[in-house]
């Protein structure tokens, strides 16, 4: 059974960091991405990573503070926030595709996590 698990979101101030993880049970995929969605808002691209070549695509809005990578022996993808802003409280969603290719589409991704909390304080 193939399982997506997020963990690691949480409360944190402006200018913070929180680290993301996710993983992947049932079966290796060939690209994960990471999503999040607001209240009241569409689900929008943050970052994504090819599994075996590890090249990266990245939000602008994120782009020199968020860090995805992988571990490859945990089937684990992490995404590394720092300096965290009020408008990045969502909650965060790691998706995983069966092509490869770090896809910026929500449309691509064929296994979606449960969520997990993130709420950054002013």
């Amino acid at each position: 059974q193939v399982r997506l698990v997020e963990s690691g979101g949480g409360l944190v101030q402006a200018g913070g960091s929180l680290r993301l993880s996710c993983v992947a049970s049932g079966r290796i995929f060939s690209s994960y991405g990471w999503f999040r969605q607001a209240p009241g808002k569409e689900r929008e691209f943050v970052t994504a990573i090819a599994w075996r070549i590890g090249s990266t695509r990245y939000a602008d809005s994120v782009k020199g503070r968020f860090t995805i990578s992988r571990d490859t022996a945990r089937n684990t993808v992490y995404l590394q926030m720092n300096s965290l802003k009020p408008e990045d409280t969502a909650v965060y969603y790691c998706a995983a595709r069966t092509w490869s290719g770090a896809s910026s589409s929500p449309q691509d991704y064929d296994y979606w996590g449960q969520g997990t909390q993130v709420t950054v304080s002013s």
